[in-house]
């Protein structure tokens, strides 16, 4: 028997399914259940497929497949019945992972040539939102007072637009990347560090093609 937020959640899933062919977010999902956090909904994720009601599709941060609903439940005309009575929900961990490309090392200080390579990455699913992400190795010190240190793993959602203030991946006359603040200047474009020791470096916009936003970050204690 499912809890009644399993069932809500299994239904939610698959009416999106029905009406657009993409499994919905994370965060829509916490949304829907009027969910705090998203832990919440990663336990009931990983449960529904302890219980064989849904898959997940391997190497990608958002694809789910609806295989059974619960009994009585038409599957196509009916995704929303009366929820079932509530029982206790059992907790389950919060453990699901997913491999992004991890794509070499990433100055975050001065720019370096942005290697890529056909590595992957490990990444628990709740540090990635919706969208494409990679993973990029961060060599340097430029970044610290925004928490980023040298070794860790920027987590980065593919994207070519950014907004002020966000943490990007720029790239620079296409040949060198870098992680920094992206912030505009008229017809320039102004790369920020967060260590007070750099200066911001500074281009004319044609110059910056954004890869990408920081989505998290991974580190690792040896």
């Amino acid at each position: 028997m499912l809890t009644l937020k399993q069932h809500e959640l299994l239904c939610f899933i698959h009416r999106r399914l029905e009406e657009s062919g993409v499994s919905p977010s994370f965060e829509e999902m916490k949304e829907a259940l009027d969910l705090k956090s998203k832990s919440g909904i990663h336990r009931l994720i990983n449960a529904l497929e302890e219980r064989q009601f849904i898959r997940r599709l391997p190497n990608r941060a958002r694809a789910l497949e609806v295989l059974k609903l619960p009994e009585g439940l038409d599957r196509v005309k009916d995704p929303a019945p009366a929820a079932p009575q509530k029982v206790p929900e059992i907790p389950v961990a919060a453990n699901d992972v997913v491999d992004i490309p991890l794509h070499g090392r990433i100055a975050a200080g001065v720019p370096i040539e942005a290697l890529e390579g056909q590595n992957m990455l490990s990444v628990p699913a709740a540090l990635l939102g919706s969208g494409e992400h990679y993973a990029l190795e961060v060599a340097g010190d430029s970044m610290i007072e925004a928490g980023i240190l040298d070794g860790d793993f920027a987590l980065i959602q593919r994207t070519e637009v950014a907004r002020d203030g966000q943490i990007v991946v720029a790239l620079i006359d296409d040949n060198e990347a870098t992680l920094k603040y992206f912030r505009r200047e008229g017809p320039r474009v102004r790369l920020d560090p967060a260590n007070s020791t750099y200066e911001p470096q500074i281009y004319d916009a044609s110059q910056v093609r954004v890869q990408g936003k920081l989505a998290g970050l991974l580190r690792r204690y040896n």
